[in-house]
């Protein structure tokens, strides 16, 4: 069987004015990074990410995800900003596409694989809530009438659909649509419910996102991830670790600079992000890399760190060798890979021990390093 190729269309083109004054909504910071940011990176993985802007927005929003997504001018309408994404889809592999509201940060890893799920049956599956308040209707501030809440729901995003199906659902749909269902229901798809989420809250008015800090500051999201790396001496006067030259009879050999420390801090962040290590990133096979300083490595890292919505707790860093002498340098390597992590020097250690004289290391054959990291959401 076949896997769906996926893709994800946030729809950030609008201008977001019942927010209040400012920033359109999806560019206003949410606990330190832009709402927009938040709500795309819910979906990390997943597939190809399509966000499409204002055409205002169009620098910033170059400037804010550094080619980490596809960005596209929307249109006049929201309708015609989802239709010029699903446009740039056609030709390529894509089978299901995913369309989210951006001032939506907070949808679920498992909100969306429900939503994908629903697709193996349906040609469209969206999330919403069964309505439970009591539903009046008013005028001038006064109740003028009841109505039934039985079999009403509210909708949420993602919505999913086949992408065939959509595309020509949107090609065929006249008018401005309340969301992509109704775009979906007027072609006669039929659109599964799968149940949706409480904290799944669209950013609509100035409440809204003192809200949205209230719930972050509840989600404590911690991740933690371990690096090992060994490096053999071969010929040369000095050796690099963790970013600092130190003055040594031999070298480490390697297809980069042999900083082993580096390598092994490095792959601690991957670890952590579960994003696999430096050779899934930078192949040892390709010449591209051959004698690559390991800072190029570790500032890639520390961008999946923000990517990914997180931040550096703390770093810690053990190199172990009989020599050279780490102690009298550990504090400058310190200060170096705090300076790659953009993190202050507090944050990050490094120290060194001996293997007592057993081993390769204790054999002065080479150097190994054992990192740990923690991760914290932001």
């Amino acid at each position: 069987m076949r896997v769906a190729e996926t893709a994800v269309i946030i729809v950030a083109a609008g201008r977001g004015t019942r927010a209040g004054a400012g920033l359109p909504k999806q560019w206003r910071d949410l606990a330190g990074r832009p709402a927009l940011l938040r709500s795309a990176a819910a979906f990390d993985g997943v597939g190809r990410t399509i966000v499409v802007l204002h055409p205002e927005d169009m620098a910033r929003g170059i400037e804010t995800f550094a080619g980490r997504v596809t960005l596209v001018a929307g249109g006049a309408t929201r309708a015609q900003s989802v239709r010029n994404a699903l446009e740039t889809l056609t030709g390529g592999e894509v089978s299901e596409v995913l369309i989210h509201d951006g001032a939506r940060p907070f949808a679920s890893r498992a909100l969306i694989e429900r939503v994908r799920g629903a697709l193996a049956d349906s040609p469209a599956a969206a999330p919403a809530l069964a309505v439970t308040d009591a539903l009046w209707t008013g005028a001038d501030g006064r109740v003028t009438g009841l109505r039934a809440r039985d079999g009403l729901f509210r909708a949420q995003t993602p919505q999913g659909f086949r992408f065939p199906e959509i595309l020509a659902a949107h090609r065929a749909y006249r008018g401005e649509p309340a969301d992509d269902v109704e775009v979906a229901l007027a072609a006669g798809l039929d659109v599964a419910i799968v149940e949706g989420e409480e904290e799944n809250i669209k950013l609509t008015w100035p409440a809204d996102f003192a809200r949205a800090e209230r719930m972050l500051k509840k989600r404590m999201d911690v991740r933690s991830g371990n690096g090992f790396d060994v490096h053999a001496f071969t010929k040369g006067d000095h050796v690099m670790l963790c970013g600092v030259r130190v003055p040594h009879e031999r070298g480490l050999a390697g297809h980069s600079d042999a900083d082993v420390g580096m390598h092994a801090l490095t792959d601690a962040i991957y670890g952590a992000l579960a994003e696999g290590d430096i050779g899934r990133h930078f192949p040892p096979t390709d010449p591209e890399w051959k004698g690559a300083a390991s800072h190029i490595f570790l500032s890639h890292a520390a961008d999946r760190i923000a990517a990914h919505g997180y931040r550096l707790a703390n770093a810690d860093v053990t190199l172990i060798c009989e020599r050279p002498k780490i102690g009298p340098h550990a504090i400058d390597m310190a200060k170096e890979l705090a300076r790659i992590l953009g993190t202050e020097t507090n944050r990050v250690s490094v120290k060194a021990t001996t293997s007592e004289r057993l081993g390769f290391t204790g054999r002065e054959e080479g150097i190994a390093a054992i990192a740990t990291v923690t991760l914290v959401n932001r």
